[in-house]
């Protein structure tokens, strides 16, 4: 590809995410919209600047994969839910992922496989063969995970003489995300306990395999051995009903929940992912207020915290984007954040 030449990119689902990374990818020099996929219906047809309050485009939103396996594109910023939520693995992901990179497209992810190792070698297999194929190559990234609890804690190990525990929290405020897919269906806000518990189910195994990744990248990156990820869960329900951008909860609904990983070496915890999810933190005291905090224990020992990232979609979105040049210009496999250079707002700075 000439040095000037755009970078091609097909938006791949425009939900919270995906409509800040649309926006970016529309009013960034260097890239060009190539295409966009859409679950919505009623999103079908319409121009993709229509979509994030931009100038007409040209071009149109599709709900048919395999139009948008036919474009001609260079990468493909992959941003849907889950699919694991909604099955007891990571099958529909994984088989949408290796028909894109077949495809001849590189793929920027934000549904995991930040470390796909962590799913054994039938699943690296399978990526591979595709890269192979298609000549392209596989990058998951996000927020967290994706840089909070695998590219920070790695940072600042660089520092650190010996390290004895490493503890990453995140605490996260759901109070104004407007998806009732994610804070109803997903995380289960709103809910009854009961019904909350009934649900929990394949979310559970979501986030276990999410964070799983994580762990065991920043395990491997030191060379430590695991021998297991262990996970446990529990939530808080709602002392009086309160409105948010999902929906109402109920007075005993379901208002928070709170997720500890802990990546095991002979019964010790190694290292410790906390994730806090509150439907409004003003309404939820449990537990640690919103931001990010990171604790290294060894010599010397380091403490970090992020109090706040006033929008967290679009920080995830914007690590997928800046990572789109080196992606694609990387070799056929796939490259975790060990094997790309650092991602940076580089062109993104304001000056005056």
């Amino acid at each position: 590809m000439p040095v000037d030449a755009p970078i091609r990119v097909v938006q791949w689902a425009t939900g919270a995410v995906g409509r800040y990374a649309l926006r970016s990818v529309l009013s960034r020099p260097g890239l060009e919209l190539a295409g966009v996929l859409v679950y919505d219906p009623d999103k079908i047809g319409k121009d993709a600047g229509e979509l994030v309050g931009l100038p007409y485009t040209g071009v149109s939103c599709t709900g048919d994969p395999e139009r948008v396996m036919a474009i001609d594109a260079d990468c493909v910023l992959h941003m849907p839910l889950p699919a694991s939520f909604f099955g007891p693995d990571r099958t529909l992901d994984l088989e949408t992922i290796c028909a894109l990179l077949a495809s001849g497209k590189n793929v920027i992810t934000t549904t995991g496989f930040v470390y796909p190792k962590s799913y054994g070698p039938r699943v690296v297999e399978r990526i591979e063969a595709a890269c192979d194929k298609g000549g392209t190559t596989l990058h998951g990234t996000g927020i967290n995970p994706g840089f909070m609890s695998d590219f920070l804690p790695l940072a600042l190990t660089g520092l650190a003489d010996r390290v004895d525990h490493i503890y990453v929290r995140e605490s996260s405020d759901f109070r104004g995300h407007p998806s009732r897919q994610v804070v109803v269906d997903l995380i289960g806000f709103t809910r009854t306990a009961k019904d909350y518990t009934a649900a929990v189910r394949p979310f559970r195994t979501f986030q276990r395999a999410l964070f799983a990744e994580s762990v065991q990248l920043v395990a491997d990156a030191l060379d430590v051995h695991l021998d297991e990820v262990e996970e446990r869960d529990e939530f808080e329900v709602a002392g009086q009903p309160f409105e948010i951008a999902a929906g109402l909860v109920e007075e005993g609904a379901v208002c928070a929940s709170r997720w500890v990983f802990s990546g095991l070496v002979r019964g010790r915890p190694f290292m410790t992912v906390e994730v806090i999810y509150k439907a409004d933190a003003g309404k939820v005291a449990r537990w640690p207020a919103p931001g990010f905090a990171i604790h290294i224990e060894g010599v010397p020992h380091m403490t970090m915290s992020i109090d706040e990232v006033s929008h967290g979609l679009a920080a995830a979105a914007a690590h997928a984007i800046n990572t789109i040049p080196s992606v694609c210009a990387a070799p056929p496999g796939i490259c975790t954040i060990l094997d790309l250079p650092l991602p940076t707002a580089r062109a993104r700075v304001r000056t005056r």
